[in-house]
């Protein structure tokens, strides 16, 4: 059970990737006081886990509502996710997940940017979402539904770590080291979209022969 958990946090937590959104949460807070940034990590690490619980257990039903089939949704989400992997390695994380300058700018005239653009859509963006619409649909079981409830939760923990000791990480490593970190993590990311798109075409193969 223990190696499902880490298996499904490591999937969702490489596809969530707070150590992309790092530079951008440091930029966006930049004016706050210590206190203010410790309340928007927590406040962030809130909404992302109610932001990927509803789309966990509802987006079964919207993609139902649009006509939406699984291997649809797979293929489209596991380019999305490969795209991110890709922008990662590019280093052009925040571009890839719609954060331009005037996103930047409008967020610093924010009283809090803790919602919008920090937990979505710089958190939770398409690829997370997909990727939890697809284990939701292949397995309804109990079990699977608290397991991945627990990744989320996981998920969401690590996030507000991660954000909490930013400025250390990135002094640590430099821009170099984080530079390079990124790209590896881009890379596993890429696998994961890969992944997702493989397994929906080979479905669509077997269920045409």
């Amino acid at each position: 059970m223990i190696a499902i958990i880490l298996s499904l946090f490591g999937s969702l937590f490489s596809v969530v990737n707070p150590l992309g959104a790092m530079p951008v949460f440091l930029a966006m807070t930049q004016e706050a006081t210590p206190r203010e940034k410790r309340v928007i990590v927590f406040k962030t690490g809130l909404f992302l886990i109610i932001i990927l619980l509803v789309s966990y257990f509802g987006g079964n039903a919207v993609m139902r509502t649009f006509g939406i089939s699984l291997t649809a949704m797979k293929i489209a989400g596991g380019i999305i996710i490969f795209s991110s992997g890709w922008a990662l390695m590019q280093g052009k994380f925040a571009k890839n997940r719609s954060i331009t300058k005037k996103v930047k700018a409008e967020a610093k005239e924010k009283d809090d940017i803790s919602l919008t653009p920090l937990a979505m859509p710089m958190l939770a963006g398409p690829g997370s979402i997909s990727l939890l619409i697809g284990w939701f649909t292949e397995n309804h079981e109990t079990e699977q539904l608290m397991l991945v409830s627990l990744a989320i939760c996981l998920t969401a923990a690590a996030t507000v770590l991660a954000l909490l000791v930013a400025p250390t990480i990135l002094k640590f490593l430099g821009e170099s080291g984080f530079k390079s970190m990124s790209r590896m993590l881009g890379f596993i990311v890429m696998c994961i979209g890969a992944e997702y798109v493989i397994g929906a075409l080979s479905f669509l193969w077997l269920s045409l022969n």
